[in-house]
């Protein structure tokens, strides 16, 4: 079965927010507006996989991806970020970056490389999850999506 079709945008804002509680990951600074560019499988009420992402132009912060327990190693986390990096690429996006304290090498598998904080755009840096809500611990890395005609 293609698991990306079964990808919808903008979750159900309550069942968003209790998959992300339950998996430890920040729900404080979440708008309603923000999780229409959320992405997940499963019904909108009780998503069993979930991926956020914010745009900032050319930037963007990809966060959230949380997977229900009872679905983790199928294969719908992997789907959701393809399909999140599509999304923003689409959108003109050309580096993805994010923070994880548990992911690092899922992410690393799939491209992502760790870089300094201190290297983060402003566009990024002025984000509340990598202002306060994610620790100082946590991996700062980035993929890039597409180089723009252009830039250098």
């Amino acid at each position: 079965t293609n698991l990306a079709q079964t990808i919808s945008a903008g979750p159900a804002p309550a069942a968003a927010r209790g998959l992300l509680a339950a998996a430890d990951l920040p729900t404080s600074d979440l708008t309603d507006a923000q999780l229409t560019t959320f992405f997940y499988c499963g019904p909108a009420g009780a998503p069993s996989a979930l991926i956020g992402l914010e745009i900032y132009g050319t930037e963007a912060l990809l966060r959230s991806l949380a997977v229900d327990p009872g679905f983790r190693s199928t294969g719908l986390g992997s789907a959701l970020l393809e399909h999140a990096e599509a999304h923003a690429e689409n959108h003109g996006v050309g580096t993805l970056y994010l923070l994880t304290t548990t992911a690092e090498a899922f992410f690393a598998r799939r491209g992502y490389r760790r870089i300094d904080r201190a290297m983060a755009p402003a566009a990024i840096r002025t984000t509340k999850e990598f202002a306060g809500l994610c620790p100082s611990s946590s991996a700062f890395m980035f993929k890039r999506l597409q180089e723009h005609a252009g830039n250098t």
